[in-house]
């Protein structure tokens, strides 16, 4: 039996952004009715219905509607998925085409291969939106009336209803199919949804004139003419901006002015909650955030990715910071703070003799290669964990795309890398001995291990031991990162606990509690091989960082910080078990207690994530699957949070149950894959 397809086009007189855009009219004829007639053209949909909200304001359009032919049908304003599903309903239609009235240049030869492609297949879903590389303007999504009764029956959010396809984007219970173009036009706009659009759209349609015109002749246009659809696009951005929350609006600024959008994976708000995450902060104390709205946050997530053990803006240390600039933070001379911190540094690792400083992890890893480098003369590395952006690391994916998808980020790309870099270093799995072994026999010129100390489980069997004793035997330099896990076990990196030290060690993120600075330690004789080589840069020399370190470090002897951080995660850990199987959800937890995550046991694991972050934010809490625990979270800011989370299993016990968790989410799943976000 052929499939029927009916193309079901939404179109409203109250668009909030450019009321009446539908009405608008170029060379005297209503925009509505210039994207009916584009569409009539198409051969593979036998009806077009034209789906209106039951406003009075809209009567205005239907008699436009019918004056011209067009079949109208009238429903709820702002419930758009029912709008659909009772005009399915009504006509009977068996399948369904989308068209949006904000897409008058709907090229019909794009329709009929996207409906052939449905007609053909046996796809529930058929779109060319999933993953965009057409204009945006070129919307076209087809799917059947069984799926799209299910969709309709199963959301509950006000984001699914206006949206009407997101849960079909979402939802894995559906065959999906994604029609891509060769060429990537994605960031195009030929929509009308501004004033602005509405001139460029005039200005396409008038140099066509009346001739019929199609998807590559607007693209021809547009390469003859970018300037005009650059301009069109910022002036657009600006209106679509004021309706824009702040946080949203600043961060739709940033991707426009900063390559990449910000400075640090690891805060882009598509990880945490596409569309809604606060993404910018006015001002924080202890473990409160308050965002550019003034909405005010506890955040019982990431801590400034783990800088903040402290808290955020300690009294004490922002004293003797703001005590530092008020003398001045740079001078031709050198401040003596680095000499103070330093003598502090080896005394509390006194299997070291130097230190060099830095200013972020990624530096401090590449001045350990480098002087590590020196020392051994040999190049190649073996390494486990996660170490930064710098080229001696990627240079790992050059050999296999997905080898540093274990080491914390998959899908970090290699643009940019020297291609000669490609066998210069080597992965290898936490607590695998044997694996490290076979490499170091197999690579003669491996010079350095680095690794985390640990990260995600403890070390097995010796491990670290083992590692220490085959580095000795075959010349290697040990270098342990402690960027992460220094300071949370105990004073100084973690591996003072497990009685195993290195040739060099980073410490970094908790060091200076939120200001900038990281240490590179290391024994005498590998530290020297600096002379050998240069390393030098002129921040690395200011007195913030060196001073807000050594204040951090009073404060947390004075403390003992690590060991109320490390009690307070426990009990978190405890609780989110007990939570779990109370509602028969079955998690992992992982990391050590301070720097504690859980893990769904589930191929619905980024969706319940998602889910956790959106319930969260909406009771006034960062959160998401990680917590990093400091020393402004008390018992009592714990107890509500994990309240509310036991709430939230709940619904995640329902969906593991045969409930869908897509219905519950009112935004796009938050990414992961470093890839899929540039």
């Amino acid at each position: 039996m052929i499939k029927k397809v009916t193309a079901v086009v939404q179109a409203r007189i109250g668009s909030q952004r450019l009321r009446g855009k539908v009405l608008k009219k170029i060379n005297n004829k209503e925009t509505i009715l210039l994207l009916l007639n584009r569409l009539s053209q198409a051969k593979e949909i036998d009806r077009i219905i034209v789906a209106i909200p039951n406003k009075k304001e809209d009567d205005t359009l239907q008699d436009i509607l019918k004056k011209n032919n067009y079949e109208v049908f009238r429903g709820s304003e702002k419930n758009v998925l029912k709008r659909y599903y009772d005009c399915a309903k009504k006509f009977n239609l068996k399948n369904v085409l989308r068209i949006t009235g904000d897409c008058p240049l709907v090229d019909p030869r794009l329709v009929d291969k996207i409906v052939k492609i449905f007609k053909k297949n046996n796809f529930d879903y058929v779109s060319n939106i999933g993953n965009r590389t057409f204009a945006d303007g070129m919307d076209i999504e087809v799917f059947s009336f069984k799926n799209l009764e299910i969709a309709n029956s199963s959301t509950i959010s006000d984001y699914d209803k206006e949206h009407v396809t997101k849960y079909f984007l979402r939802s894995d219970k559906f065959k999906k199919f994604n029609y891509e173009d060769k060429h990537n036009f994605s960031n195009l706009r030929i929509t009308l949804d501004t004033p602005f659009d509405f001139v460029l759209i005039k200005k396409i349609f008038n140099r066509f004139k009346n001739k019929m015109f199609y998807y590559k002749d607007v693209i021809s246009f547009y390469k003859k003419n970018k300037v005009i659809f650059h301009n069109c696009l910022k002036l657009s951005q600006n209106v679509n901006l004021e309706k824009m929350d702040i946080n949203q609006q600043t961060w739709s600024k940033a991707k426009e002015y900063i390559a990449g959008g910000n400075m640090l994976f690891s805060k882009r708000p598509d990880v945490f909650l596409p569309g809604k995450w606060p993404s910018y902060f006015k001002r924080a104390k202890g473990c409160i955030v308050y965002s550019l709205d003034g909405k005010k946050y506890l955040d019982v997530s990431i801590m400034g990715i783990g800088t903040n053990i402290l808290g955020y803006s300690n009294s004490q240390i922002d004293k003797a910071v703001q005590q530092r600039v008020k003398n001045g933070n740079m001078s031709t001379l050198n401040c003596k703070e680095e000499v103070i911190l330093a003598e502090k540094l080896v005394k509390l690792h006194p299997w070291s003799h130097q230190v060099r400083f830095a200013r972020s992890g990624g530096e401090a890893n590449a001045i350990a290669i480098r002087i590590a480098r020196a020392y051994t003369k040999k190049n190649k590395i073996a390494f486990c964990g996660y170490h930064g952006w710098h080229d001696w690391y990627l240079a790992t994916n050059l050999r296999s795309k997905n080898n540093l998808n274990e080491h914390l980020l998959p899908g970090l790309k290699t643009g940019g890398v020297h291609k000669k870099l490609k066998d210069t270093i080597y992965p290898f799995r936490y607590n695998d001995f044997n694996g490290l072994k076979k490499l170091v026999k197999k690579h003669q010129e491996i010079g350095i291990i680095k690794m985390e100390v640990i990260r995600n489980e403890p070390p097995k069997n010796n491990f670290l031991k083992k590692v220490r004793e085959l580095a000795n035997k075959n010349n290697i330099v040990l270098i342990f990162d402690e960027c992460t896990s220094g300071f949370r076990e105990c004073l100084g990196g973690i591996q003072k606990k497990y009685g195993v030290d290195p040739d060099i060690m980073m410490l970094g993120k908790a060091l200076g509690n939120g200001y900038a600075i990281t240490a590179v330690l290391g024994k005498k004789k590998i530290m020297n091989s600096i002379s050998k080589t240069f390393i030098s840069s002129t921040f690395w020399t200011e007195g913030i960082g060196p001073t807000a370190a050594i204040e951090t470090l009073k404060i947390m002897e004075n403390k003992k910080s690590w060991k109320y951080i490390t009690s307070l995660g426990n009990y978190v850990r405890k609780k989110w078990l007990n939570i779990a199987k109370k509602n028969k959800v079955k998690i992992k937890v992982q990391g050590i207690p301070s720097l504690s995550s859980f893990t769904f046991l589930s191929k619905n694991h980024q969706a319940y994530k998602t889910y956790v972050t959106q319930e969260m934010l909406k009771k006034g809490f960062l959160a998401t699957t990680t917590i990093y625990v400091s020393m402004s979270h008390t018992k009592q800011i714990l107890n509500k949070y994990l309240k509310i989370l036991e709430k939230i299993f709940l619904i995640i016990s329902k969906c593991e149950k045969g409930d869908d968790i897509h219905r519950y989410l009112e935004t796009d799943i938050s990414e992961t894959d470093f890839a899929r976000l540039n």
